[in-house]
C-alpha cells in the first residue's frame, strides 16, 4: 500500500510553518467554542486539516535537513552526519 500526499491549497502551500501553525491554532479555538453554524464548521475543519497537513510536511522536511554532530573520543567535533529519524 502507498501513502498519497493530500493536495494542499496553494494559498496554504506557501505559508510558512508559523503561519499555518497559527491559523491552525485560531481554527481549533473556533470549533471548540461550538458557536460557529454547522457549515462553517465544516469549511474550516476542512482547512484545517489542509493546515495540519501542511505542517506535517514541512516538519518532514526540516527533520530531514538536520544534522547530528558527531563527537571525536576526545570531545570535539569530528564532523556531522544525516539526521537519522530512527
Amino acid at each position: 500500500m502507498t501513502e498519497t500526499t493530500p493536495t494542499i491549497p496553494e494559498d496554504i502551500a506557501a505559508l510558512s510553518f508559523e503561519q499555518a501553525l497559527a491559523e491552525l491554532e485560531k481554527i481549533v479555538g473556533k470549533l471548540e467554542q461550538g458557536e460557529v453554524p454547522l457549515e462553517e464548521s465544516i469549511a474550516i475543519y476542512e482547512r484545517g486539516e489542509a493546515l495540519k497537513n501542511h505542517c506535517e510536511t514541512l516538519l518532514r522536511r526540516a527533520e530531514l535537513r538536520v544534522e547530528k554532530i558527531q563527537a571525536r573520543a576526545d570531545g570535539t567535533a569530528g564532523g556531522t552526519e544525516p539526521f537519522d529519524p530512527s
